[in-house]
């Protein structure tokens, strides 16, 4: 039996596979409505997940204003203007799309700590967007965003390691091995 090369090309099969792979659970994860296991109260910091169309994956940082029965809140984002940028948009959102801010993780996170495949959330257009680490160069990582199909190169300061809310709890899912 002749021995297997490992060429270049075999290992960017893998790593198309992976990509394919990595995209398909982000995807599930971020088309899925969270679980609603918490009940907010009026000034709680949140995490609004869009369901918007070209905004799905994206997280925005808000306060609840108050309950409107029914699963629903309304809140005040931090980051997203009304139309006329007069003021912090105010909207009603489902409790599905609500979800507590995940704590700041830049005592844990070095520039080392990134890894090709990690699934991480990117600070950008005043938000947070869900991809993974598609590659690196030089002081920059690539992330792949499957809801969008963009492939972006970003400074590690901008990255965190994404957490999905999940039976009650913030669960770090960095690791894709």
């Amino acid at each position: 039996m002749a021995p297997i090369r490992v060429t270049e090309y075999n290992f960017e099969q893998r790593h198309q596979l992976r990509m394919v792979m990595i995209s398909k659970a982000i995807k599930s994860i971020a088309f899925k409505k969270q679980q609603i296991t918490k009940e907010f109260k009026k000034g709680d910091e949140v995490e609004v997940a869009s369901q918007e169309y070209g905004f799905i994956g994206s997280y925005y940082k808000a306060n609840i204003v108050s309950s409107t029965g029914a699963n629903h809140y309304r809140v005040n984002y931090k980051t997203l203007l009304t139309d006329d940028k007069s003021a912090p948009l105010e909207e009603i959102v489902t409790a599905a799309e609500v979800r507590p801010g995940p704590p700041d993780q830049h005592e844990i996170i070095s520039e080392n700590n990134f890894r090709l495949y990690d699934m991480v959330d990117v600070y950008a257009n005043d938000g947070w967007w869900f991809g993974f680490i598609s590659g690196k160069a030089g002081q920059e990582y690539y992330v792949y965003f499957p809801t969008t199909g963009d492939n972006i190169a970003y400074p590690s300061h901008v990255l965190r390691f994404h957490q999905e809310w999940s039976n009650g709890k913030l669960i770090l899912i960095s690791r894709n091995s």
